[in-house]
């Protein structure tokens, strides 16, 4: 019976009702929403950074005519934490926050609107372009983590209201 359970338990987890989010590949509804998405130009170098994020996550799923357009506000901020005897700054927090829209580029109307974020920490070293560096770093991180968020939300949006291609 011990040789026969996990010969089994496949077939258990068949029956959970869990499906891929990604099914159907590149016809499947999830895939052909994505493909459909342009991304409006984003303000700033972080802007900068998001938008080419998005764009590689978008890209990678394929392409196809342009149904929708997502546009992006983000608000970089980095803030001084620690502070040492001599007043100066040793700890650093970089916070990156997006509003995003996704909208019908046909009718103008607004599908999705909600927001993403993401922040990090970063050490304050004697080295100035030591610092800038890695506040440099922390925002590609940044852009990297906040884009897959929104691709994330895309795609429940999508699987939750396209219908199944056949």
């Amino acid at each position: 019976m011990r040789k026969l359970l996990p010969l089994l338990l496949p077939l258990a987890l068949g029956a959970c009702g869990l499906t891929p989010l990604y099914s159907g590949s590149t016809a499947g509804p999830v895939a052909a929403t994505l493909a459909g998405v342009e991304v409006a130009p984003i303000q700033g170098k972080s802007g900068w950074l998001v938008a080419n994020a998005l764009r590689d996550r978008l890209a990678a799923v394929g392409s196809g005519p342009t149904r929708y357009r997502l546009t992006v506000t983000l608000d970089d901020q980095i803030v001084g934490l620690g502070v040492r005897a001599d007043d100066a700054v040793s700890r650093e927090r970089r916070t990156l926050r997006a509003r995003y829209q996704l909208v019908d580029a046909v009718q103008g109307t607004v599908l999705v609107d909600a927001t993403a974020g993401s922040d990090a920490g970063i050490d304050v070293v004697g080295s100035e372009y030591a610092t800038i560096a890695a506040e440099s770093s922390a925002l590609e991180r940044l852009s990297d983590t906040v884009a897959d968020q929104i691709v994330a939300r895309l795609a429940l949006y999508a699987r939750r209201t396209q219908q199944p291609a056949r």
